[in-house]
């Protein structure tokens, strides 16, 4: 995330404060707000395959956004509100238009009332998240972070499309699948953020061969293994808060 650049006032009392805001991390949060524009219009025109792509690519760059603001030390109170609103459009209203598009248009009132649970969890999560910055451990999310859930979501799509999986019949499933990611989004489970892992250490060889067979996996399937993926990672909160209930 990124930030206003406020110049303090100059000596002279008549001089304006010199305002701005950096271009560079804020360049990564307009193309990651492009790219959620872009799967809705896509998703309008039947191209559904090209909208999921875009939700994704909407992922990487809002994960670079915030990590060149903090290498370039031009985080501020401007791009994190940005920040904030392009993720509301890339991972709130898109994977949810994108769902409805598809297949959840055909249900009709049941439909467009599961897209809008999934809107209202994701602007409810980014709200609360904004307001807990800095009051919780930073290591685990509580509610399913709106870039996972939009993966989740388009995701399904996009092997569904690669497939050819005519998912209309199915479409009752897909509005509860899309109902219940935007609920994970509100609900007090927690998800581990990984940001506890220290990029810059060492790692064990064995971590480092798993991750290039992750990466191998994924190639020979990217729309199902990256579906797959993101669907573990949200029904890991779940899975693990009955695990410390159970232990409990």
């Amino acid at each position: 995330m990124t930030q206003e650049q406020n110049q303090p006032e100059s000596s002279n009392a008549g001089a304006k404060p010199h305002r701005g805001i950096y271009l560079l991390p804020n360049l990564f949060t307009t193309a990651a707000l492009f790219s959620g524009f872009y799967a809705v219009v896509a998703s309008m025109q039947s191209n559904f395959e090209s909208a999921a792509i875009a939700v994704f690519v909407a992922m990487v760059l809002d994960g670079l956004d915030g990590r060149v603001a903090r290498m370039t030390n031009t985080s501020s109170k401007f791009g994190a509100e940005y920040d904030s609103l392009a993720d509301m459009v890339s991972f709130g209203v898109a994977p949810s238009l994108v769902a409805f598009n598809w297949v959840l248009d055909d249900i009709g009132k049941f439909g467009w009332c599961a897209a809008f649970i999934y809107v209202a969890g994701a602007a409810l999560r980014l709200a609360r998240f904004n307001t807990q910055i800095g009051s919780v451990d930073k290591r685990y999310f509580i509610g399913l972070p709106s870039p996972a859930a939009a993966a989740a979501v388009a995701g399904l799509v996009w092997a569904a499309t690669e497939f050819e999986v005519d998912g209309s019949g199915y479409a009752y499933f897909i509005a509860i699948y899309v109902a219940l990611a935007g609920v994970l989004m509100v609900s007090n489970v927690l998800y581990y953020s990984f940001k506890d892992v220290d990029f810059k250490g060492k790692v064990p060889f064995l971590i480092l061969a798993g991750i290039a067979l992750l990466f191998a996996v994924i190639s020979i399937s990217p729309p199902l293994f990256l579906w797959l993926l993101f669907l573990v990672y949200a029904a890991s909160g779940p899975v693990l808060w009955v695990l410390r209930k159970a232990r409990r």
